[in-house]
């Protein structure tokens, strides 16, 4: 009991950024696919870590420091809130994607994106998805090998000496491959068509579109703000310079795209997502 009550109060802020996971995802695919993901994204975040330290594939030879073993859950070597962070970290990444990519539709009040069946599998959600999540790595992984000058704690490390802050760009293959898996699956999970009514959890919250890339932002700006805070201002500086060009396309490409949608696009969306708030919005102007 004291390990489960060690792996919360340790890593407080692992477990916030997946209870915000748990409130974005069920209103936008339902309880059964959001918990059947976390179970199946867990898992092959666990196998990818796991491989790793014992066989240096995919991300290359590190280790774990089993410091913390006799305070919080870790199973096999690995502790369980890394694996943990998989799951939201490649939601929130896809989700951006399915932002960036999907036409948009605003009205007083709301914004949706106009995601479809069709696109919500497509190959662009996919690698777009997973270089997302790859890019995330990229800020979060040298600060957190700093993890003794913050509350982390040193808890890893590398066996050689890697070329970005310490990082081995193995590293940032081996994610780049994991969140490849991590996204295709989520696709996978949601590939079904959905029943209607909408599943059990499904509901339109004003902005929800909006979620997910607020929570891919959120976590940006946590790193950055540890990054800052152990005086790492060059590594901040780093991250943030990767970042500030996508950052500006992202919002003035999703500006422009805003009510520029066909009526094609508008109709298959519906059709999909009969319960849409899109197709409410729609309808209450009929009316």
């Amino acid at each position: 009991m004291d390990i489960l009550i060690g792996t919360f109060t340790m890593r407080p802020y692992v477990f916030a950024f997946f209870a915000a996971f748990l409130c974005v995802c069920v209103p936008h695919i339902g309880w059964k696919r959001t918990l059947t993901f976390t179970g199946c994204g867990y898992l092959i975040a666990f196998a990818s870590e796991w491989l790793s330290i014992n066989t240096g594939f995919p991300y290359g030879w590190y280790y774990y420091i089993e410091t913390t073993i006799t305070r919080e859950l870790w199973i096999a070597g690995v502790p369980f809130f890394d694996s943990l962070s998989y799951v939201f970290l490649s939601y929130c990444s896809y989700t951006t994607a399915l932002f960036i990519i999907s036409p948009l539709k605003s009205w007083r009040g709301n914004l949706v994106t106009l995601e479809t069946r069709r696109i919500r599998r497509s190959l662009s959600a996919l690698v777009l998805g997973a270089f997302l999540q790859t890019f995330l790595d990229i800020v979060i992984d040298p600060v957190a090998l700093q993890g003794n000058r913050w509350f982390l704690g040193q808890i890893y490390g590398y066996r050689e000496q890697g070329l970005h802050f310490g990082v081995p760009l193995s590293n940032y293959g081996g994610w780049l491959l994991t969140s490849f898996f991590l996204v295709g699956c989520f696709q996978l999970i949601d590939a079904r068509r959905y029943s209607d009514p909408a599943p059990g959890g499904v509901c339109n919250l004003p902005y929800r579109s909006l979620f997910g890339p607020l929570l891919y932002l959120s976590v940006l700006l946590f790193n950055w703000g540890v990054t800052l805070w152990i005086g790492e201002r060059f590594m901040a500086l780093t991250g943030i310079l990767m970042y500030s060009l996508p950052l500006l396309m992202t919002v003035t490409l999703a500006l422009r795209r805003v009510n520029r949608y066909s009526k094609e696009e508008l109709g298959e969306h519906i059709r999909d997502y009969p319960w849409s708030a899109a197709a409410s919005s729609v309808q209450g102007r009929q009316e």
